[in-house]
């Protein structure tokens, strides 16, 4: 008897989607951009667990919640094919490399000073995750954008974050009522299959069994609920406990109001940390940021650098670690509660013509946010400084000519033809020019 082969069969366990998750978790270098970027590559291109559509219509939703959206993108993904147990699975696997490498890094800087090793070692793998947020970015705009007013929308939002500095939240959100206003317009950015192939497998699966996200829904709501005592928990019961009751206050507040990223809210994070608390100098918020940049995980874990050192000036290294714990879990716990409270609304909504137009203009909105996104990435991977310009009206973040970094222009281009020319594939690719990146910035002295 032959054995059937269609897309549904071959719907990956738990079990192997782990390591994947794993995976990606180890090389999510970057920011949110290269993270989108990568994930998109291992879920959608390489393996077709999940089309581009439902891909972006996740995306679209994480993108209107406070916290780091790559992480809640995981998250929402792995509950969509695995329940709360795959959710759980693939948020706590995007995190987990980078807590435990900046908790490292956090032990070293507070003991010894600065580890600029560490920034040799990862200087080629953000040159490498650069050309991956492009390669993604052409990919998406291909398929997503469909129409004039899609082009438009991408378009405005680019211009809308880079040039006039609009709030985040606004530009996400008048995409969302244009398309809520002009369905039609958005119709061609439907779900399905992909034109060179059969459907993605979760496709295939839930048009075999369009309950499933309705039975997964009432598990989702509950873990939604436990995710927010988890979170809140330890604020009450640390309130007016000292440094940790103002560790587990502070970075709550801080996980209510990072829309848009974590630079939305980094300026206020270092003026509190610094001036009001006393936690840490100047300088030393400026070391974590160049750490969270350089190392796995979303750049909101420079709040565990922060907490890290907040707890070491009274108790030590075992001290720092409970603050940099705290930090992340009152960081993260509430991330979890959003997904699992509002995915299986957000899933409901692909039957509805409205509110489905308004998703879909967000994902044209949300390409030209990652295009905003990967440039801010990458001019300041090809430059040393960045500088205020003024320009008519505006005032742009432009970099500094004069501070061209040769090696990190010679490193992309590296990147560039091991992925496209030799086709190595993004790991021996990231492995590459994160060697080359390190013979020239230690070996060579570059």
């Amino acid at each position: 008897m032959d054995t059937p082969t269609t897309p549904t069969t071959a719907f990956p366990t738990l079990r192997q989607a782990i390591p994947v998750w794993a995976r990606i978790g180890l090389l999510s270098f970057g920011g949110p951009a290269a993270q989108i970027a990568l994930m998109h590559r291992e879920v959608v291109e390489e393996r077709r667990w999940i089309s581009d559509a439902r891909f972006l219509h996740a995306l679209n939703f994480c993108m209107l919640l406070p916290g780091p959206e790559a992480q809640q993108l995981a998250t929402y993904l792995g509950w969509l094919m695995h329940g709360v147990k795959g959710g759980l699975a693939a948020g706590l696997l995007f995190i987990a490399p980078g807590v435990a490498v900046m908790l490292v890094l956090s032990v070293i800087y507070a003991t010894f000073g600065n580890v600029p090793l560490v920034a040799a070692l990862f200087f080629g793998l953000k040159c490498a995750v650069l050309v991956l947020v492009i390669e993604a970015l052409l990919r998406v705009a291909k398929r997503a954008l469909k129409g004039k007013l899609p082009w438009a929308l991408a378009v405005g939002a680019f211009l809308a974050l880079f040039v006039a500095g609009l709030p985040f939240p606004v530009v996400v959100l008048a995409a969302a009522a244009i398309g809520f206003a002009l369905p039609h317009s958005f119709a061609a950015a439907g779900h399905g299959a992909a034109k060179d192939g059969p459907p993605a497998m979760l496709d295939a699966l839930l048009a075999a069994d369009p309950g499933r996200p309705a039975r997964m829904a009432g598990m989702a709501r509950r873990a939604g609920l436990v995710a927010l005592a988890l979170w809140l928990w330890p604020v009450a019961l640390l309130a007016g406990s000292g440094v940790f009751g103002d560790i587990a206050w502070f970075f709550s507040k801080m996980a209510v109001v990072t829309f848009g990223g974590a630079y939305a809210v980094l300026a206020y994070v270092a003026q509190e940390a610094v001036e009001g608390y006393g936690w840490l100098t100047a300088a030393d918020m400026l070391a974590g940021l160049g750490l969270a940049e350089t190392t796995p995980g979303p750049l909101i874990l420079v709040l565990q650098f922060v907490g890290f050192l907040a707890a070491f000036r009274e108790g030590g290294v075992l001290g720092g670690t409970a603050g940099s714990l705290l930090a992340v879990w009152v960081t993260f716990a509430p991330c979890f509660a959003w997904i699992f409270l509002g995915a299986p609304f957000v899933e409901r909504l692909h039957a509805q013509p409205r509110l489905k137009g308004a998703l879909a203009a967000v994902t044209a909105a949300v390409v030209g946010v990652i295009a905003n996104l990967a440039l801010w990435f990458g001019l300041r991977v090809a430059f040393a400084r960045m500088q205020d310009v003024p320009v008519g009206p505006f005032t742009l973040d432009l970099p500094d000519p004069l501070s061209l970094v040769p090696d990190a222009v010679a490193l992309t281009a590296l990147a560039a033809v091991c992925l496209f020319v030799l086709k190595l594939g993004v790991v021996r690719t990231l492995g590459v020019t994160a060697a080359a990146g390190f013979a020239a910035r230690t070996l060579l002295g570059v």
